[in-house]
């Protein structure tokens, strides 16, 4: 529309110059015919109004032609407006109609839904109603029953809770009875195996080595001059070499008293020495105590090179080498701990090499599981602790360190290694006439197993027997049924297990036994 606004405006320009320019001519025309003359003047007029004429014609021409192309474009542009007019009248018509038919479909969903929810209502308030009805029945029962019964509603449920509790340890006790005698069964076939194989590799002879703290005196005369005058050599032997001395007790007998083993060793060594040469003098005393000291202790570090060496271990730390050699002179139950050690490696390093494990490694937990026990004559605190403190100073494998801390329970097991030093070492110590104790030791033990398995409810008799490795525990069969004695067993064990010290392990026999006994007369 804008380009043909534009035409008009050319037009209506070109008509009026060639109009002016026309105009001018003519007025010229006059002033022409005044000062020309002749024949050239009268063409010159001609010709101007010829021009003249031209371009008025043409003015007019361009003008009509201007006129004709802006009315078409404004027909166009009028007819092309009618057509879009036309299209966005019938678009916002059906739109129109889309939003009538949605409110006519939302009208009717709110009435379905305003339908529904009466009915819910309706629903709802007979619901309560019903429950209403039905809770004052309940409570009209209730109060029945515990005018029936004698019982109030919180007696009444924990009576049920008391039942249900009697008949779900029943069935408890039963499927822990047949889940742990199939555990047992595949348990036993496995280890009697892998011990048996262990046991017939380790199939060196065992005989219990003990250290003496006595010295023989060749007559009663010698205790005199061991005495001295005024007790002086009885002195400076004992605060030279660190023991007490006990020469009254017995005749022609001297006993060394010493917790230290390796003092107990020197000093049994220098006393055998000055009784034998007869020179018991202080200065003699001294020199014989620092040559024994010198002596036993290249002994005991060899004593471990040689425990390595026959474990076929690689070289291990000097000061563990030297602290293992020490256990050579110490003993557990009169179990040499040194060749217990030994034992515990080899039957360790056995059982790992069936298991596909790492042999080395086993026997070097097993040796040094009791390494602890060469420094609890130096050090405060328990074999386990220091034993596994010295290993992880000395760079030992975690492994190592963990079954050395493990291996009485303190600590938990991080590895199969660390199970099989324990199964090793309870298999060490239990075998029979490994280890010996006390009478007094003995018989507290079995009092005390026998008194912890009478402590439980219907326990009748309870009696320790196989020299305290087994409790046999006689039960009512009127208060305890057959699955409650698997129970029964698993606490007694439990109970046991953390208030007592024993060596190897302790069986626990819960029996029970029904007898119906009738006389026909």
């Amino acid at each position: 529309m804008i380009d043909s606004w534009i035409c008009v405006i050319i037009a209506l320009a070109t008509f009026l110059v060639g109009g002016g320019l026309a105009t001018g001519i003519l007025l010229a025309i006059p002033h022409f015919r005044k000062r020309a003359s002749g024949k050239e003047a009268d063409k010159i007029i001609k010709d101007a109004e010829r021009q003249a004429q031209a371009i008025i014609a043409k003015g007019r021409l361009d003008v009509k032609e201007a006129a004709m192309e802006s009315k078409q474009a404004s027909e166009k542009l009028m007819a092309d407006a009618r057509v879009k007019a036309t299209e966005i009248r019938a678009q916002v018509m059906a739109r129109e109609q889309e939003l009538n038919r949605r409110e006519n479909q939302l009208d009717s969903r709110e009435k379905s839904i305003d339908s529904r929810k009466e009915a819910l209502e309706e629903k709802i308030e007979a619901y309560e109603a019903k429950t209403n009805e039905l809770q004052e029945k309940i409570s009209a029962i209730i109060a029945e029953l515990e005018k029936v019964s004698g019982l109030s509603m919180k007696d009444a449920r924990d009576e049920i809770m008391r039942r249900v509790e009697e008949k779900m340890a029943a069935e408890i006790a039963t499927y822990m009875k047949n889940k742990e005698d199939e555990a047992e069964e595949i348990a036993e076939t496995k280890g009697k195996q892998l011990l048996a194989e262990a046991a017939e590799r380790y199939a060196q002879e065992y005989t219990v080595e003990r250290t003496t703290a006595a010295i023989a005196l060749p007559s009663d005369d010698i205790k005199g001059r061991i005495i001295g005058r005024e007790g002086r050599n009885i002195k400076v032997i004992e605060g030279t070499l660190g023991v007490d001395l006990e020469i009254d007790d017995t005749p022609e007998t001297i006993s060394i008293s010493c917790f230290n083993p390796i003092r107990r060793e020197i000093a049994r060594r220098t006393l055998t020495t000055l009784v034998k040469d007869g020179k018991i003098q202080p200065s003699r005393v001294e020199e014989l105590a620092q040559k024994f000291e010198k002596e036993v202790n290249e002994e005991t570090y060899k004593a471990g090179e040689e425990a390595i060496r026959r474990l076929g271990l690689p070289r291990l730390s000097k000061e563990i080498t030297s602290y293992l050699g020490k256990l050579k002179y110490r003993s557990s139950y009169g179990q040499n701990v040194l060749e217990h050690s030994i034992e515990v490696a080899r039957l360790a390093g056995a059982m790992a090499a069936e298991l596909g494990l790492d042999q080395t490694l086993a026997k070097r937990a097993g040796l040094l599981h009791d390494i602890g026990k060469a420094l609890t004559v130096e050090v405060e605190g328990s074999h386990v602790q220091l034993g596994a403190d010295l290993a992880r100073r000395c760079n030992e494998p975690e492994v190592v360190i963990n079954a050395i801390a493990a291996h009485h329970g303190d600590v938990e097991k991080k590895s199969i290694i660390a199970h099989l030093v324990v199964a090793a070492d309870i298999l060490s110590a239990a075998r029979p006439g490994v280890r010996n104790e006390s009478l007094d030791t003995y018989v507290q033990r079995v009092a005390q197993l026998e008194e912890i398995s009478k402590s439980f409810e219907g326990v009748a008799q309870a009696f320790a027997v196989s020299a305290g490795r087994e409790v046999r525990v006689m039960v009512i069969p009127d208060k305890v049924s057959d699955g409650e004695a698997t129970l029964l067993a698993q606490q007694i064990k439990d109970k046991i297990q953390a208030n007592v010290k024993y060596p190897g392990t302790v069986k626990v026999s819960v029996i029970r036994e029904y007898r119906a006994v009738e006389t026909a007369k």
